[in-house]
């Protein structure tokens, strides 16, 4: 018997039978750390997020739910709607100090900063940079109030006083047109991004060149911090930033087709990476006739149902909201899905700032039903996003 296993082992080249069992627990190591690696690899991956995570669904915990909507909601008036947020530490040390649209807005840039300083090193320049958006917000806000011949004071009250120009935002406020603005601005990149939309401003005195090159900007740069996925984590990442570019895109396409804007008024302004539309369909969208042929070429996709939805909306209203309101939810959604698919990775993160924006954004709903007339609770519970 030993010596037909030893013959055997011979006729697999092996010199001795020792250096076949030799050779066997190697191949057993090799496949061991390769088991090991494999399980280890998406744990350690996972890690990082641990702490971050851990916060975020602290926070996530102190949303508001369904029922306190519904409490809000039913309040009398706009200061009661204060007290009642007069209550919650994240908004109570605002509500006194801004009116209540900026200091919701001031909550909400705060919990962009806090996310942008726990996320893990992989995803921290993609969250980091999305720190502009209240810069960006900021110069938008600032360059609409000069438009509509706002005073100082209250342009004011627009201004999150949250990002990089904090220092800047007194000339900002202060400057007299769209143009002053913009030499307020020299020493930052921003001016740089806005000059080539300047000329085309002055021309058709349309704000979406310039409100279109500054979200170009900042959605350029964070497809470039999310391009190169290092795992499951930042590759979820770079979708949910893509899904972004796709709505941007979409939404600026359509409101130049309800202002008339032909092919070359807005090409400069569209970032062919997104996540389902590709460079191609953006060429045959921004060709299209007016918005009912824009909503026809996005047939394929995930937007083609939503938006058909809105359109019909729109015929009635005649009303852009119906196209942003579409928009936005999908994003929101895009986010729902990340957070339940990647529960120990970066989801979590995502679908909590997704979650408070949509916080913010039905707050301030109800805070303009409080102070408009005609809304009732029934009908600002039918706008809540």
């Amino acid at each position: 018997m030993v010596e037909d296993i030893a013959t055997l082992v011979t006729s697999f080249g092996f010199p001795s039978v020792e250096a076949f069992i030799g050779a066997m627990f190697l191949i057993l190591a090799v496949v061991a750390v390769i088991v090991v690696v494999s399980t280890i690899k998406p744990v350690l991956s996972m890690f990082p997020y641990t702490y971050p995570n851990a916060r975020v669904r602290a926070r996530t915990g102190r949303l508001f739910t369904e029922k306190e909507f519904s409490e809000i909601v039913e309040s009398q008036n706009i200061e009661e709607v204060k007290n009642y947020l007069r209550n919650v530490p994240d908004y109570a040390k605002y509500v006194d100090l801004y009116p209540l649209e900026k200091a919701l807005d001031t909550q909400l840039a705060e919990t962009y900063d806090l996310i942008a300083r726990i996320t893990p090193d992989n995803s921290k320049e993609v969250f980091q940079f999305l720190l502009k958006k209240w810069d960006i917000r900021n110069i938008k806000s600032i360059i609409i109030a000069k438009e509509a011949g706002l005073s100082s004071e209250e342009t004011l009250n627009l201004i999150v006083p949250f990002g990089a120009l904090t220092d800047k935002l007194d000339s900002l406020i202060e400057a007299h047109s769209v143009s002053e603005v913009l030499n307020a601005l020299e020493g930052t990149e921003y001016p740089q991004i806005l000059e080539d939309a300047i000329p085309i401003y002055n021309e058709t005195g349309l704000l979406l060149p310039l409100e279109a090159s500054l979200d170009k900007y900042l959605l350029e740069n964070l497809l470039r911090a999310s391009a190169t996925p290092e795992d499951d984590n930042t590759s979820l990442l770079h979708n949910y930033v893509g899904t972004m570019v796709d709505v941007a895109n979409i939404k600026i396409i359509i409101r130049a087709k309800a202002d008339n804007l032909k092919y070359d008024d807005i090409d400069s302004y569209m970032i062919s990476d997104g996540y389902q539309i590709r460079e191609w369909k953006l060429k045959e969208l921004m060709e299209a006739e007016d918005i009912s042929g824009v909503v026809s070429g996005l047939e394929g996709t995930d937007y083609a149902p939503m938006l058909s939805d809105a359109m019909t909306d729109y015929n009635n209203t005649h009303s852009m909201a119906s196209f942003e309101n579409a928009l936005d939810s999908h994003i929101a959604k895009t986010a729902k899905t990340i957070s339940l698919k990647n529960q120990f990775g970066i989801g979590p993160m995502i679908g909590f700032l997704s979650r408070k924006e949509n916080e913010v954004k039905n707050l301030k709903i109800i805070a303009r039903g409080k102070r408009e007339e005609g809304f009732s609770a029934s009908m600002i519970k039918e706008m809540l996003i």
